[in-house]
């Protein structure tokens, strides 16, 4: 039995501290029904909590430790830093190193801002959208998450479209933000051939993460190319996520799209808090100073997180060794065999399950049908998913605690861990088949 006396004690002084406990809401354990372990250090692949328990994890950060936690690269390049001073509030050479291998690896990329968070990403990129053409209206999708700021925090009821309905108190109607179905090609288009010429920008999750892992159908990110091209809206790739991770070049290399602009985050700043916008060059120059349109941030740039994401980057764009396949595709290959002992340990435990995988992002569904968006992931066992969470945790495999929350892959995974982590899916397919006796 998994001892978390002192995680206990430690969430009961946090409840009195912050809102429910937690710096964001996720880490809550609320749709789980039980409470956090409070994580004390992590190396590798492996995290460590305040009792003692030992696990292997596949939150990663939720995302940006690609090369696992305190990799020594990364971590003495910080150290080397941090002699140096942690912010200066003014232009350094690092900033420009990394902005070039950002756009080596992202041809669409040929001018970039640097941020703080994927939520200062994508509302800078749809305010520069806004700007540059001169609408106002913006489309995004059901179960694609952006952020937290007012206009994307908004979610549709039922029917092909509907203007958006507050997700959250305090956020307005959002009356200029559309919501449509995510992976529904037919929705997307009646939309834009009702309202096309007031839409700003489509902004989507290329291969959603926020709804669990789910990928675009066939064409789909093809038909959301078309469609902005035709009536003059910019294409907004979120590949907060998915980018470094769907592949090295993120959705847009995978599936043979090219965007207008795209937001970054997570892996580009290596565990430390860095996003980006970025896009074509005509666009991204009516950004201030270079023109019109205000965005600023203190710390955007500064010269830790730039040199923890470039250090990142170095890692998984080395070349690989004779005989190796590339860092990238390494962390598919991983995640591949993972999901392949997940299904067979569910098949033999009489547990349907439905396995999703984007290069190093993955995730299942308790679902006899497949997941193609938020309604079909909603309508997945949540009861089977609470089981199988705790059974995991127990064993010491640490995954998100939602099924609306991808997992991720890291160069750290041992095949050793990995074939632990498959033994331990077995126990816990067989835990959510005898909880449905």
């Amino acid at each position: 039995m998994l001892k978390l006396e002192k995680s206990a004690a430690a969430f009961a002084e946090a409840k009195n501290l912050m809102p429910g406990g937690v710096n964001s809401p996720v880490r809550s354990y609320a749709s789980v029904d039980c409470n956090p372990p409070f994580i004390a250090r992590a190396e590798g692949d492996k995290i460590y909590d305040i009792d003692g328990n030992e696990y292997i994890d596949y939150v990663g950060s939720w995302g940006p430790m690609v090369v696992g936690h305190a990799h020594p690269q990364v971590v003495k390049a910080l150290q080397e830093a941090a002699t140096r001073g942690t912010s200066y509030g003014a232009p350094t050479c690092i900033e420009s190193e990394l902005a070039k291998l950002v756009m080596q690896v992202y041809p669409s990329i040929e001018v970039i801002r640097m941020v703080n968070s994927g939520t200062e990403a994508t509302m800078s990129a749809l305010r520069l959208a806004r700007g540059y053409t001169g609408r106002e209206k913006i489309v995004k999708f059901i179960g694609c998450y952006h952020g937290h700021s007012d206009s994307l925090l908004v979610n549709a009821g039922s029917g092909m479209a509907t203007f958006g309905v507050p997700s959250s108190p305090g956020v307005t109607k959002g009356t200029d933000t559309i919501s449509v179905p995510y992976n529904d090609a037919e929705a997307i288009t009646k939309v834009m051939e009702e309202m096309g010429d007031e839409v700003a920008a489509v902004i989507v999750e290329p291969v959603a993460g926020n709804m669990g892992c789910v990928p675009p159908k066939q064409g789909y990110l093809r038909t959301l190319r078309n469609l902005t091209e035709k009536h003059g809206a910019l294409l907004i790739f979120d590949e907060v996520m998915c980018g470094f991770r769907a592949s090295l070049g993120g959705a847009q290399a995978a599936y043979g799209i090219t965007p207008d602009l795209t937001c970054l985050g997570k892996i580009i700043g290596g565990g430390l808090p860095v996003a980006a916008y970025g896009g074509r060059r005509d666009i991204m120059q009516k950004v201030s100073p270079a023109g019109p349109v205000y965005q600023a941030g203190t710390l955007s740039g500064n010269p830790l997180a730039m040199t923890a994401g470039l250090e990142t980057l170095k890692i998984i764009t080395a070349e690989p060794e004779e005989g190796k396949a590339d860092y990238s595709r390494e962390l598919t290959l991983k995640t591949k065999k993972l999901l392949l002992g997940w299904q067979e340990k569910a098949k033999e435990a009489d547990v349907t399950i439905q396995a999703h995988q984007a290069g190093s992002m993955f995730g299942i569904f308790f679902n006899d049908h497949d997941v193609f968006d938020y309604e079909d992931s909603c309508a997945s066992d949540q009861e089977a998913f609470k089981v199988w969470f705790k059974a995991m945790l127990e064993q010491g495999i640490y995954l998100a605690p939602s099924q609306f929350e991808t997992l991720f892959m890291s160069g750290a995974h041992s095949d050793e861990d990995i074939d632990r982590t498959i033994a331990a899916a077995a126990v816990a397919f067989q835990a959510v088949a005898d909880s449905r006796k």
